[in-house]
């Protein structure tokens, strides 16, 4: 997605993602697999922790899941039990010691844990915590659950865990560990995907399905908002900690871009609702008499929704702008200024495709706009005849609080510009966004259930 990628250049592109393995052998190297598998949530940093029954190690580096573990470092967690973490930062700044899973040592001994989400009240209660002396070690959010687990060690530990969770807002999928026990939670409102796996005599638990692809486990259910569920030697304990709200608030945006389109989220296909996206977009701009030659997506998260569209609405589906998918981060620019070099190194138009034609190019969102003025320009250089823009999701209007990155207000293009500024600014022939009732109806689920904010500006959680 080419909104998400300009917005989030400096922080390694993509959200966080959890794994953890119960009663494996190998566990540290499933848990490698799986968070090979969900590399696409965060390239900041990434680790893993083992327990071996009585005490818990850990690896965590800066850096990519391949480049990090070896035989060599995976030969030294050794273990039956696993948790591990991907990271980029939504909180805290890109740092090693922001690195997950966080592993602490305190009055009943060692607990790991691994976050995906963003704590809204994190900084109240860092405070708070410090007046009554609680040093803190990162700048994460997260450390903060930590902390409160830790005051509250006059309690059973699935009650501490309890306590702590009643005490923050916001979004949260967590993993703990502790020597003995692995246990999942998930907030109340559900706003970000973790799901449950069988693996042979044991168990798993990731943020997205295609982890369990990877390695050959079977998908049994989600974790329920506002359940924890602890896996130990005894078996699964499933406890509702949070009482019910009257609504949910699950992410539209891991269907619109962040999950892979090979995950089963929320219960449903991403690739499946993607397309649909795609088809409800094609109806919306055919309505308005649109036309053009061919339908082309901009690689890689717009291809379920570009088939979609190609299909509702009998434009020709090609592939007219080719990703570089090895690009990772360049230092060497030439002297000699290219033109546009930043979008030229990712993306290359095929110009046999394009020549002479009139394109729809279908996206994901926009939220600066810069990069997509550049894909448009070199489209149009490729020589396009016409370029109309249709947009898999409605504009954005408002910052994410719930672990989404999306820049402030003021950064946000929809919300600086109406929508025939933007086509002028973007120089496309015509724009057109989703709309959000066409963006619900496209998940076939009930539209209260989601969490809609960043294109309506209604945050359910304060």
């Amino acid at each position: 997605m080419v909104a998400i990628s300009e917005n989030l250049s400096n922080n390694k592109n993509s959200m966080c993602g959890i794994f953890g393995v119960f009663n494996h052998p190998e566990a540290s190297k499933i848990a490698y697999l799986g968070l090979y598998a969900i590399q696409h949530r965060g390239q900041e940093s990434a680790g893993i922790a083992v327990s071996d029954g009585e005490s818990i190690s850990s690896e965590v580096q800066m850096g990519e899941v391949a480049a990090i573990f070896n035989a060599d470092n995976l030969g030294k967690l050794r273990g039956r039990m696993a948790i591990g973490h991907v990271r980029y930062s939504t909180t805290g700044v890109s740092s090693i010691k922001n690195g997950q899973p966080l592993l602490i040592k305190y009055a009943k001994g060692q607990l790991a844990l691994a976050h995906n989400g963003n704590l809204v009240n994190a900084d109240e209660w860092r405070v708070k915590l410090e007046a009554k002396g609680s040093i803190f070690q990162s700048t994460s959010d997260s450390e903060v659950v930590l902390h409160l687990i830790a005051h509250a060690n006059d309690k059973p530990f699935e009650k501490a865990i309890e306590y702590a969770l009643t005490k923050v807002r916001g979004a949260y999928s967590m993993l703990f560990m502790t020597p003995q026990k692995l246990v999942a939670v998930r907030d109340p409102w559900g706003f970000r995907p973790l799901c449950l796996g069988k693996f042979g005599n044991g168990w798993v638990v990731a943020s997205e399905t295609c982890a369990f692809d990877l390695i050959g486990a079977k998908y049994v259910r989600d974790i329920e908002p506002g359940e924890m569920l602890v896996i130990d030697k005894d078996g699964l304990h499933s406890i509702k900690f949070a009482k019910t709200v009257s609504q949910k608030a699950l992410c539209i945006f891991e269907f619109i871009y962040f999950s892979r389109p090979d995950s089963t989220i929320f219960g449903k296909s991403v690739h499946t609702v993607r397309r649909e996206l795609g088809a409800v977009l094609a109806r919306e701009w055919l309505a308005k008499g649109f036309k053009a030659d061919i339908v082309i997506p901009v690689p890689d998260s717009a291809k379920s929704a570009a088939i979609g569209f190609s299909k509702e609405s009998g434009v020709p589906f090609e592939l007219g702008l080719i990703r570089n998918h090895y690009i990772g981060r360049t230092f060497i620019e030439p002297s000699q200024h290219i033109r546009d070099f930043g979008a030229k190194i990712k993306y290359n138009p095929v110009r046999d495709i394009l020549k002479g034609k009139s394109v729809v190019v279908v996206d994901d969102s926009i939220v600066r706009g810069t990069t997509m003025r550049k894909l448009v320009k070199m489209i149009r250089d490729a020589g396009a005849k016409q370029v109309h823009l249709a947009i898999s999701s409605p504009p954005i209007i408002g910052p994410c609080y719930y672990g989404i990155d999306t820049p402030d207000k003021d950064q946000l293009i929809a919300a600086q510009k109406t929508i025939e500024e933007t086509r002028k600014y973007l120089n496309v022939n015509s724009l057109h966004y989703l709309s959000v009732e066409g963006l619900l109806n496209a998940t076939k689920m009930p539209s209260h259930d989601f969490c809609t904010a960043c294109f309506t500006g209604k945050y359910k959680v304060k």
